[in-house]
């Protein structure tokens, strides 16, 4: 059985109706012409508003984001986990995920093809890791549930986290917090990545994850798109982090595939080109991506009907359209003080 032979193409990204969307056009091509299809180049088109610290106002466009690299401004490179850019599920050192999907036993190719319901474009996955360090394990392990992905068959981005600034609403249009939130508008689901670190998940994946608002009014970049959780450690195995991911992603109102990946001692687990040593530590990885592109073709089908609820229906009747919260703080602020007048 050969590898998945329908790779994606070059995507291009244009901001839609809201200032934060990107939306997607890509098409599927045979793995071979992809060899030699130029690939848009890399540059930065002009930002408007950046000192602005208004949500709404805020606009920032990216092309040339579908690359190995990142941009001047940092911004981009959501391609970093190849090796080949355009083979899809390529990287350095033993291409041990091909090898995988060449297996008839593990029969993979079953998940790639596995397209339930109407929609057929590929499931758009975001990537989040928890590192700033370029060999950071969180981030070679990231790299490989893109490389897994890629071969089921979904459009994967990998947000890089480096110069993404700490929380601060005067930031809001910061080019790392508008590429980040534009990614996860694109999405139709995430994979989170987190070292453990003094029994909890890292600020570097927390501090992402603070900058992604659960709604402004009806525009959601979180809710209803399933995660999948996996974490690293340094020394023994430990399931803190992967607990804390499942917390945080309830509150983003995000359903979790079930399985999950800790790896413990992860120094001992990479080879010297980054790449996963065989173990069963390897084999939970490609369980916990094949699980999740099943899960993600499942509910992706129905996540607007997941999230339409009886409070912002009742809400969209009484006012027009969902509040953003800071609108609804003021309505409180406001009956507050023509109460006590």
């Amino acid at each position: 059985m050969g590898v998945l032979r329908a790779a994606r193409s070059a995507a291009f990204f244009a901001l839609s109706a809201s200032p934060h969307c990107l939306c997607a056009l890509a098409a599927g091509l045979p793995r071979a012409r992809l060899a030699t299809r130029a690939m848009p180049p890399r540059m930065a088109l002009p930002r408007r508003n950046l000192g602005s610290a208004s949500e709404s106002d805020a606009m920032y466009t990216l092309d040339g984001g579908y690359g190995i690299d990142p941009l001047e401004d940092g911004t981009g490179g959501w391609l970093a986990h190849r090796s080949v850019l355009d083979i899809p599920g390529s990287g350095p050192g033993d291409d041990w995920v091909h090898k995988v999907f060449d297996d008839p036993d593990g029969d993979l190719a079953s998940a790639a093809s596995f397209s339930p319901g109407t929609l057929k474009h590929p499931p758009r996955i975001l990537v989040l890791y928890g590192s700033l360090r370029d060999s950071s394990f969180s981030r070679l392990l990231a790299h490989e549930c893109a490389r897994i992905l890629e071969l089921l068959g979904a459009d994967v981005r990998v947000y890089n986290p480096r110069g993404l600034p700490v929380r601060d609403p005067d930031l809001e249009s910061h080019p790392k917090v508008q590429e980040l939130r534009s990614l996860s508008l694109w999405s139709e689901a995430h994979v989170w990545v987190s070292p453990e670190m003094h029994g909890c998940i890292t600020g570097a994946f927390k501090n992402q994850i603070d900058w992604l608002p659960l709604n402004t009014g009806s525009v959601r970049p979180t809710q209803g798109r399933t995660c999948a959780v996996l974490q690293v450690n340094g020394g023994s195995q430990s399931f803190n982090a992967v607990n804390e991911l499942r917390r945080l992603a309830r509150w983003m109102r995000m359903p979790c595939t079930t399985n999950q990946s800790s790896v413990p001692k992860a120094w001992q687990e990479f080879d010297d080109a980054g790449r996963m040593k065989h173990s069963s530590l390897r084999e939970r990885v490609v369980d916990v991506m094949e699980e999740h592109i099943k899960f993600t073709r499942l509910i992706r089908e129905h996540a607007d009907f997941m999230v339409d609820r009886y409070s912002e229906r009742v809400e969209i009747a009484e006012k027009g359209r969902l509040l953003t919260q800071a609108e609804k703080e003021r309505e409180k602020t406001a009956a507050q003080i023509t109460g006590s007048a």
